[in-house]
């Protein structure tokens, strides 16, 4: 098994930045996750707000977050967020929040993601790895992914919610994404996992999937 594709998402709920290599530290990839949108009611995701899904995100060369190519902090993206997520919405730091729905990253397999054959971004993985037979990524769970100099364990299956159904160009919704993830894989896509030990991990990297750990 080897790494095939690195994600990372500056913003939650926006594009994700595609990576050929990554840092990561003990609560995850470098820049990920950095910002979350607010309004009046709290957490602004794209569950309430779709339109949030197809917004280019990245992290600059002074390692702070970008919105559709501007500084995060500047006018032209406080109103571009005003316009797509609410008068009351703005962008903060998640320092001091959730960063993460479970663990720090998801970690999917090629196999489930190629039976599914959506547009594989819909489902927002860290890292793909490729070379995993149909749905076994459900056995690391419990278990250590070494991946470059990292190491990963498993902590619990993704179970899928209406964020697949949200187009990641377009934002158009389509039920039948969720729908087929129910109905064929039980609602699951991917594993969360937790950060055993920092390191580097880079496209083509071997990934080796150890024994789980007694329960």
């Amino acid at each position: 098994m080897r790494v095939a594709e690195l994600w990372r998402y500056p913003v939650k709920s926006m594009r994700g930045q595609r990576l050929d290599r990554a840092e990561v530290l003990a609560d995850g990839l470098e820049g990920d996750r950095l910002l979350r949108v607010e309004d009046e009611r709290g957490l602004v995701t794209a569950r309430r707000k779709q339109r949030l899904i197809p917004v280019e995100t990245a992290i600059g060369d002074d390692g702070e977050p970008l919105v559709e190519g501007k500084r995060w902090r500047s006018g032209a993206v406080a109103e571009r967020i005003r316009e797509i997520a609410g008068e009351k919405a703005s962008l903060v730091p998640t320092a001091d929040g959730a960063r993460f729905d479970a663990a720090p990253i998801l970690v999917c397999g090629d196999g489930a993601l190629e039976a599914h054959d959506a547009d594989r971004r819909r489902f927002r993985p860290n890292v793909v790895v490729e070379g995993v037979e149909g749905l076994s990524e459900r056995e690391w769970v419990g278990a250590e992914l070494r991946i470059g100099s990292a190491t990963l364990r498993g902590v619990e299956v993704c179970e899928r919610c209406a964020v697949t159904t949200i187009d990641p160009e377009t934002a158009a919704v389509d039920p039948d994404v969720l729908r087929q993830v129910n109905e064929e894989f039980d609602g699951i896509m991917g594993v969360y996992c937790a950060v055993e030990r920092p390191g580097t991990i880079a496209v083509g990297d071997e990934v080796e999937a150890g024994e789980r750990s007694p329960s």
